[in-house]
């Protein structure tokens, strides 16, 4: 049974993780509006019969930013050596962070049991969808403005109440969570340190979800933007073990929402074949 948490000195940067548990490594990666606290009912949960861990990705949480261009896979990949994770793995991942798994998996396919994808699409992968732009104009307006209190409210508005829905429709004590992880998100990009360089291959990773062959969960709220949900849908189509779950009135953020529903998706996905 291991318990700790602390910072990892990972290629220039301080990252803060937590890791709890025994068994089979849980990996739980945020989404980019948000950091490692969107997983607390999960990470609480799942630290009971795995060995969990969650971490803040430099530029959120308690990892601050850093000068310098950097890969998110790489400081994944040295997180991982430097807590002695074991392979196989689950890997749970949130937009961003399920960009991450995918990219991730497919690199070191060998390396990952089973994943989750919550609000996520491969790289590379080109869909028609509508979305809210004039919102999105707005929060980058705001943005450049320095107005962090607009830009976390515009955010929420995009990724929280998603499509369909007002603020009075949501749970309001999940949603000031999620803007409290947001503002975080948005002050530490107003700093201007650091620069992410995406890997690039010959081929995108959209173009090899085939290649995912091990259990995959594809996770998707109903109200999330419909980029996101066609996405989900391509996912189930292409890859070769992948199942979905829809969680019903529910954003980009549906373990905030509604965390029985979605553990229980998830318990039930990880005690299939």
């Amino acid at each position: 049974m291991r318990s700790e948490s602390g910072f990892a000195q990972i290629n220039g940067a301080r990252l803060y993780y937590e890791l709890a548990g025994s068994g089979t490594p849980f990996v739980m990666i945020h989404a980019g509006i948000a950091d490692s606290r969107m997983w607390d009912g999960e990470f609480e949960h799942f630290s009971k019969t795995h060995l969990a861990l969650r971490f803040d990705m430099r530029g959120y949480g308690k990892s601050l930013p850093v000068q310098g261009e950097f890969n998110i896979q790489d400081d994944l990949e040295e997180l991982l050596a430097k807590l002695d994770i074991a392979s196989p793995m689950i890997l749970m991942g949130c937009s961003m962070g399920g960009g991450l798994s995918i990219d991730f998996a497919l690199s070191h396919p060998e390396r990952v049991a089973k994943m989750i994808l919550v609000g996520s699409a491969p790289a590379g992968l080109e869909l028609e969808a509508e979305g809210p732009d004039e919102l999105f104009a707005q929060s980058e307006a705001a943005f450049k403005a320095g107005d962090v209190d607009r830009v976390v409210e515009l955010d929420m508005q995009i990724w929280f109440d998603g499509i369909g829905r007002t603020a009075k429709d949501v749970d309001a004590l999940a949603r000031r969570k999620a803007g409290a992880m947001a503002k975080l998100v948005t002050e530490h990009e107003l700093r201007g340190i650091g620069t992410h360089v995406r890997k690039t291959g010959t081929k995108a990773a959209a173009e090899r979800l085939r290649e995912l062959t091990m259990p995959a969960l594809i996770v998707v709220g109903a109200n999330d933007l419909p980029y996101l949900r066609l996405a989900a849908d391509h996912m189930i189509d292409i890859m070769p073990s992948a199942s979905k779950l829809l969680i019903p009135d529910a954003g980009h953020l549906p373990n905030l929402e509604h965390p029985t529903l979605f553990q229980t998706g998830i318990r039930d996905f990880l005690a299939g074949s």
